[in-house]
């Protein structure tokens, strides 16, 4: 309640907002450690159908991102330098969903009831999603790996 994008993409919410016929759903990134970690959720979002993306925080430039497909023509973005300014802009109405890996709580993905509006947020490869974001965000879900690291990007 309360990555590799390829992960995410084999259990993606498009599927289950598609039928919605007024729904949307963004993606982003809480930190990104590198920037062709922006180019993939670039390519991830545009792939899976997605509204928008996003990220949060200053960590590193999209300048140099690795959007080799440049989805950048399709799917809009926003960076935020903060938490809060993220905040202050999410969209009306819409569920903020944190996606964790591992038994972090929350819902496994595969059971996961994806809302009619979404905002999927996904942590740092190194250091995923701090506590008190998880805690913000209206559900988390998990999803389930063999290993301890982390599919976070």
């Amino acid at each position: 309640e309360g990555s590799s994008y390829d992960a995410v993409a084999a259990a993606t919410p498009r599927a289950a907002v598609s039928s919605v016929t007024d729904g949307y759903f963004g993606i982003g990134i809480y930190c990104p450690k590198h920037p062709h970690n922006v180019g993939t959720l670039w390519r991830s979002a545009h792939q899976m159908g997605a509204s928008f993306l996003y990220t949060v925080g200053t960590r590193n430039p999209w300048a140099s991102s690795a959007d080799t497909i440049k989805a950048w023509r399709s799917v809009p973005a926003w960076r935020y330098s903060a938490w809060g300014d993220f905040l202050a802009a999410a969209p009306f109405q819409a569920k903020l969903v944190a996606v964790e890996f591992g038994p972090v709580g929350g819902v496994a993905l595969a059971e996961f009831e994806h809302p009619e509006r979404a905002i999927y947020l996904l942590g740092a490869e190194d250091h995923g999603l701090p506590d008190h974001i998880v805690r913000a965000c209206h559900c988390c879900v998990h999803i389930e790996s063999e290993r301890e690291e982390s599919f976070n990007v």
